[in-house]
């Protein structure tokens, strides 16, 4: 099994990480930047645990190949894990969650009065779950 290592200078002030299977057998093995962070995240179960994880690595992993983007910086907003452009503003916060009110559901949040995801909606009309004008959802069964 491959191992891929988030590497984003900078990016990580506490030492420890946490392991997390993605699809297609990959083991990611990326450090958390915050404490409570990756309290919310052990706290989610696997299923749950294993689909934000992968949401969590593509926000850091395209954060890292944008260099106008800038470092990430890992929080809570409202108790959700919550991914701030801080340093370049360049953009908005995106929360990721499972759905509360959906069992079986999880998703990625922006703020409602942000562009992202009316512009995913035009791109993607047919391949993503708008659930909201502020969050994309996906079903825990999806691949």
């Amino acid at each position: 099994m491959s191992v891929l290592q988030v590497a984003l200078p900078g990016l990580y002030g506490f030492g420890y990480t946490h392991r997390s299977h993605l699809a297609g057998g990959l083991m990611v093995l990326e450090t958390f930047q915050n404490r409570e962070v990756e309290a919310v995240f052990r706290a989610y179960p696997d299923d749950r645990r294993k689909k934000l994880m992968h949401l969590r690595h593509l926000i850091f992993h395209t954060a890292s190949g944008n260099e106008s983007i800038g470092p990430m910086e890992e929080t809570l907003k409202w108790g959700q894990p919550s991914y701030l452009t801080s340093k370049s503003k360049s953009g908005t916060t995106i929360r990721i969650n499972h759905i509360k009110s959906k069992p079986g559901q999880y998703g990625l949040y922006v703020h409602c009065q942000t562009s992202p995801i009316g512009m995913y909606l035009e791109i993607y009309p047919d391949v993503l779950n708008f659930d909201s004008k502020g969050m994309i959802a996906w079903p825990l069964t999806e691949r």
